[in-house]
């Protein structure tokens, strides 16, 4: 099969998706790379051809690859994840919307354009987490314990653009990302960047049922195949703090490898992968039958060939309500 990987500067020597990129290579994958912020593209030749069974994309919120891929789902192509769940995610207005509609566990949320404006909620909202609407790798988040603190925000956060605020959940000063890929979901546990004078290692942690069943759900409600979800334990169970297409995986034991076939099995279903794989102890149900893939994106050369650089040319995760905790 032929892939094309929009990879960013900031990842260009990333072990995602670089290690992935070698992986399927190895395997006998073509796999071509553009570079959105250095690459001459003639878009004709590279997206209307064709060629490509599927595109993946690896760049920081903001950034000019997802317009790439925007166009390659626009003609019919398969995109790894839908080009429309990854806008849906890296906007954060628009997450924290979707989310709470569709019944996730997720902070109540204000949109501003300049912190200050926040001086209009009452003292009792605060502390409060601000952060660029269309942040991401933790740039820009910071907390507020109360309303003066919000001129000194104000300076750091200037040339953000539109600002998302949510109240503080109280926590330990550790963050749990969960990771899906595959079918399986698997958990890490970390320091939080709002408590930098709690250090602690970073480490694979058992999954609790009732955070697994939130980031399932989440999985399912913004349209994502392969995605991390920030969840902080609070007083009245899991709360969603950030959602993530294509993270780091860090942690999951044989991340390449894992995510490599998950990025074949949705190349070969177009988009949707389907799987009978547990999620630790979890598992899914029957797959629905999966739907034709369409001709047009599914073009194979399966023929091995070194990584090229091109420079001028959903997974419904469902758990029982009944599941126990993972090991």
């Amino acid at each position: 099969m032929r892939f094309c990987f929009v990879v960013e500067e900031q990842y260009r020597f990333d072990g995602m998706p670089v290690e992935v990129i070698r992986q399927l290579g190895a395997w006998g994958h073509r796999v071509d790379v553009v570079r959105p912020g250095t690459s001459l593209l003639r878009l004709s030749e590279v997206v209307r051809a064709g060629v490509h069974d599927a595109w993946v994309l690896k760049t920081v919120s903001g950034g000019p690859g997802l317009a790439l891929l925007e166009a390659a789902a626009a003609v019919g192509l398969t995109t790894v994840n839908d080009a429309r769940s990854i806008r849906g995610v890296r906007d954060k207005v628009t997450a924290a919307v979707v989310g709470r509609g569709r019944g996730l566990p997720v902070p109540e949320t204000y949109a501003v354009a300049r912190p200050e404006s926040l001086a209009e909620l009452p003292a009792a909202a605060f502390p409060l987490v601000v952060k660029p609407a269309e942040g991401s790798s933790g740039r820009g988040v910071r907390l507020v314990r109360s309303p003066d603190r919000l001129a000194a925000v104000s300076a750091e956060l200037s040339g953000e653009g539109m600002l998302i605020a949510q109240p503080y959940i109280p926590n330990s000063g550790v963050d749990l990302k969960v990771y899906g890929v595959g079918g399986e979901l698997f958990a890490t546990e970390r320091s939080s960047p709002l408590h930098p004078g709690r250090p602690r290692r970073e480490r694979s942690v058992p999954l609790p049922a009732e955070v697994a069943r939130v980031v399932a759900e989440a999985g399912e409600v913004y349209g994502l195949d392969l995605f991390g979800v920030d969840v902080l334990l609070g007083l009245d169970g899991p709360v969603i703090v950030d959602v993530n297409d294509f993270p780091s995986f860090r942690r999951v034991p044989d991340a390449v490898a894992r995510v490599a076939r998950a990025v074949l099995e949705l190349a070969r279903t177009g988009g949707t992968a389907r799987s009978t794989a547990a999620v630790g102890p979890f598992p899914l149900p029957e797959p629905e039958p999966e739907p034709p893939v369409s001709e047009s994106a599914a073009v194979s050369v399966s023929v091995p060939e070194p990584v090229s650089l091109l420079t001028s040319a959903g997974v419904p995760f469902r758990i029982p309500a009944t599941a126990g905790e993972a090991g």
